[in-house]
């Protein structure tokens, strides 16, 4: 249901609020109690734990996946299931980006003429 009521604020510029109401079959007054509720537990809890998330992704240059973040946070202390920072980090937007080894891959041959020469 809030995600109808997000929509709606979300789209009151543009259309009057009580035929959105009508549209999305909910009512006026279930509308403005969503608008004035406090975030619930859960929602601060994966608020700070985002937080959290962030912080430990752009400490490892964006190379750690949602299991090394996982695993740096039990390491600190902090306490999430696998999951819930794998679904985070989607949320975010964070993909890690692994470096790929420096491989040298053309080798000078030592006995071919230079090319150019400038005298």
């Amino acid at each position: 249901m809030s995600s109808k009521y997000e929509f709606i604020d979300s789209e009151k510029v543009n259309y009057p609020l009580i035929r959105m109401f009508v549209w999305m079959g909910v009512s006026a007054s279930g509308f403005y109690e969503w608008r004035h509720r406090p975030a619930s537990a859960t929602a601060l809890r994966r608020a700070g734990l985002a937080a959290e998330i962030k912080i430990e992704f752009d400490e490892s240059d964006g190379t750690y996946g949602y299991r090394r973040v996982y695993a740096a946070l039990a390491r600190r202390g902090v306490h999430a299931g696998l999951e819930l920072v794998r679904s985070l980090m989607w949320q975010l937007g964070l993909v890690a980006c692994q470096p790929r080894p420096w491989k040298t891959t053309t080798a000078a041959d030592p006995a071919a003429p230079a090319a150019f020469r400038s005298e």
